[in-house]
């Protein structure tokens, strides 16, 4: 298995409603220096609406201004739609929706 369907394999076991960060899925994946090439393979995400891509957000749960599908607000109503909830500085609220997974 290469780099990026191990990536794959990790997003695709987040659940809905929850989200992770491209640390954690890194360390999941299997190299914990691997933050970067998260943002690589999500960019490239061969099944959009298959592997959920808009459920990896930064560090402190920032969206991706290059969200690969439309952007950051693009990356919010996905989210938003899976009961997602955002702090007043547009984070998502990390306590109530971070899988926390190390």
């Amino acid at each position: 298995m290469n780099a990026y369907e191990k990536i794959y394999a990790v997003v695709m076991q987040i659940p809905q409603g929850r989200v992770a960060t491209y640390g954690q899925v890194a360390r999941l994946a299997g190299n914990p220096h691997w933050a970067r090439v998260v943002g690589y393979a999500l960019h490239v995400n061969p099944q959009p609406g298959v592997i959920p891509c808009h459920r990896v957000v930064a560090k402190g749960g920032r969206l991706s201004p290059a969200f690969a599908f439309g952007g950051e607000n693009v990356q919010r109503a996905l989210l938003e739609g899976e009961s997602v909830t955002f702090l007043p500085d547009g984070t998502v609220d990390m306590d109530k929706h971070c899988i926390c997974i190390e």
